[in-house]
Order: C-alpha cells, then structure tokens, then sequence
C-alpha cells in the first residue's frame, strides 16, 4: 500500500495533520464563518483543536488513515479534511475549507481521495457522511463522491431543535451499524 499520509492531487496537497498544524487548523475552526451551518462547532479554545489533531494522529497510528490537512500546491493552507474511522463500524468522511476556497472544487477533489484511501484500508467499512441538512454544499459534495442517503433525521443533541441530521453512505447500512452510529441502543 502506498503512504496515505502524503497525496498530492492536481491542486492539492494533503498530509496527515500533526502538532505543527494545530495554529492552522485553529484558525480555520475558529472561524464563524465555515460554520454558518452549526455554529455550535465553533472552535473557542486552541485546546479544542489541539485535541482534535491528537484524536487524528491516534486514527493515523491505529486505522492507517485519518484526516489531512490540505493545502494548495503553492504551500497556501486551504482546509482539513479526510477519512476517520467512526464507532469502530464506519469510516466518517469529513471536510472543512477556508471560506477563500470554498465553492471550487477542493472538497469533492479532497473527498475523492480520502474515500479511495478508505477503500484501500478498510474495503470492509462503509465509508459515510454526517451532515446537516440545510447544508446544501456539503451535500452536493457527498452526492458528488457517489454516496447516497442511507438516514434523515432529528440531529439529537443540536442546540437548534430544528435541525435535520443526513447521514449518507456508499452501501446500505446494516440497521446494526446505523444504530451504533446514530448513538441508539
């Protein structure tokens, strides 16, 4: 297998995150604005992200894969993203860029990555999406990699009571599976 913990794509670079990232990585989740759509999410603390990189450098070690930081091929940091396994029965596909680079295509190319990587390592998981469904974006990014809805519902725990949580998938999902992963008994 080759190292997934440096890919470059045709515009980007991705490696997996570590310490040195925690500033950028903070900056970026820091930001109200790449969390128009859970702004709950918003990281206050430098601590929050620095456990977030600790969590990610645990899954490189344990899964193989985790999450990238990426940045365009001329060193500019753009965003985070990548594969983690979720629950020990899923892979979670995730992506967060700089609003700079949103609306470009970077999500779908980093996405498309992160699920053949996931493919690699683990073809036995599938490979899903969280997210919200007012989130329009992310979703037209999670259809763009060929994964389909598998679960709509309440998002348990959102401070908005309103929220509708999609889950999407690359395979149906076991009931078993879908449960773990939706925290139900």
């Amino acid at each position: 297998m080759s190292d997934l913990h440096h890919i470059t794509t045709d515009r980007l670079e991705l490696s997996a995150m570590t310490e040195g990232d925690i500033d950028l990585i903070y900056s970026l989740n820091s930001d109200r604005r790449v969390w128009a759509h859970f702004p709950s999410g918003v990281h206050t603390s430098r601590e929050r992200t620095a456990a977030l990189v600790a969590v990610q450098a645990a899954a490189w070690e344990r899964d193989g894969l985790g999450y990238w930081t990426a940045r365009l091929l001329d060193g500019t940091f753009a965003g985070v993203g990548g594969c983690s396994v979720r629950d020990q029965v899923a892979w979670n596909v995730y992506y967060r860029f700089k609003p700079e680079a949103q609306g470009q295509g970077l999500a779908s190319e980093l996405v498309r990555e992160a699920c053949a990587a996931a493919a690699k390592v683990r073809p036995d998981l599938p490979i899903t999406a969280f997210l919200l469904e007012h989130n329009l974006a992310s979703k037209a990014v999670a259809e763009k990699a060929g994964l389909q809805l598998a679960w709509r519902g309440p998002d348990t725990g959102n401070p908005d009571p309103a929220a509708i949580r999609l889950v999407y998938a690359d395979r149906e999902l076991m009931p078993d599976v879908l449960a773990q992963l939706l925290g139900h008994p």
